[in-house]
């Protein structure tokens, strides 16, 4: 059933806002800091899983697509009602966090692309 998908997308994001909470307590920020990035990552990781495992069915993966569809609309509109003079004039500490999460997604993409490429049969 597509709703196996969308379970899977909610405990990810549940998760990842969880974490991004408490990295933002952590720091002495009242915010959630990369929880929805968290949960994406949790989601492409368990989803792997799941495909590796063979327990990825059709009806769920169509109910993850769906979802993924809408990641980024909803993604723009949270962006959109973000403050960013406020962030900017909010200090050292906000721009050093966007910085960090640029870099560690280019890190990461990287590191993804050869994992991939090794995947990929020649042609």
């Amino acid at each position: 059933m597509p709703i196996y998908g969308t379970a899977l997308l909610s405990l990810c994001l549940l998760t990842g806002l969880t974490v991004g909470r408490m990295i933002g307590a952590a720091l002495g920020v009242n915010a959630d800091i990369g929880g929805v990035g968290i949960a994406m990552i949790l989601l492409i990781l368990g989803c792997d899983a799941l495909q590796r495992r063979g327990l990825m069915k059709a009806p769920t993966e169509s109910g993850i697509v769906f979802w993924g569809q809408m990641y980024v609309p909803i993604v723009v509109a949270m962006a959109a009602s973000q403050n960013v003079l406020g962030a900017l004039s909010g200090g050292l500490m906000a721009i050093m966090a966007g910085l960090f999460a640029v870099g560690l997604s280019f890190v990461l993409v990287g590191v993804l692309a050869k994992k991939g490429g090794k995947e990929e049969s020649p042609s």
